[in-house]
């Protein structure tokens, strides 16, 4: 591991702590920032999301995805949990508990989710790693 992965929850709080300090210091510059929308998504919000998500889809093996049958179980799990039940339990959590109750108790949700899913990863491990694509590349890919 690198160290900036080895530290990453340090840099995060750090990033948190600077966020916050220059939101006091300079809430102008931040709300004329955070007014920056278009069709009701945030720019600043929608960039740093696809900052966040081109690394991971840069380490995907296209080559792979013509083996996605193979896949179905963590793919038909993967969609299911992103389109049938994220947008629900957030809108409802949102609505009974508030918005500044929200973050760390989805951070929970999702450290909960995720220890299912690697549950479910480990159990399928096998099968997966028999893949032509593993075996091809010695790595899991990583869609999910």
């Amino acid at each position: 591991m690198s160290t900036f992965e080895r530290y990453l929850s340090v840099w995060v709080v750090l990033c948190i702590i600077a966020g916050v300090t220059l939101g006091y210091f300079l809430p102008g510059v931040f709300q004329a920032i955070g007014g920056s929308k278009i069709v009701q998504v945030n720019l600043p919000v929608a960039i740093l999301i696809w900052l966040m998500i081109i690394p991971m889809l840069v380490k995907i093996d296209f080559a792979a995805l013509g083996q996605v049958r193979e896949h179905w179980r963590g793919i038909g799990v993967t969609l299911f949990i992103n389109w049938g039940v994220k947008p629900f339990s957030v809108a409802a959590l949102a609505t009974v508990v508030g918005v500044l109750v929200e973050v760390p108790v989805m951070l929970s949700v999702v450290k909960i989710v995720n220890a299912s899913v690697v549950k479910i990863v480990n159990a399928s491990k096998a099968w997966y790693e028999r893949s032509p694509a593993v075996q091809r590349n010695g790595q899991a890919l990583t869609w999910w």
